[in-house]
């Protein structure tokens, strides 16, 4: 029997915060691992990362100089915590 293979897609995610020294993207695809996805900073001071991930829906937020940070230009849910994760349809 041959495997199926689920589709996957390549999400770019992108944060313009030009006066921030470090980014880094955690979520339920990482196990919300605070260190583990480094974003790269461009010459105009935005934030990003590519990532391929499998279709189905996701949270993430970004850890901005070691502080969590919502971005509140994307969708948003409550996390369990009192705050919000921004959520991602792949």
């Amino acid at each position: 029997m041959k495997k199926v293979e689920q589709a996957k897609k390549r999400v770019s995610f992108y944060l313009r915060m030009p006066d921030a020294k470090e980014v880094y993207l955690a979520g339920d695809f990482n196990n919300w691992d605070a260190s583990s996805l480094p974003l790269s900073k461009d010459s105009r001071g935005a934030w990003r990362k590519t990532l391929t991930l499998s279709k189905g829906q996701y949270q993430y937020r970004y850890i901005v100089d070691g502080k969590w940070y919502t971005d509140p230009n994307k969708e948003q849910c409550p996390n369990p915590f009192g705050g919000q994760n921004n959520v991602l349809k792949v």
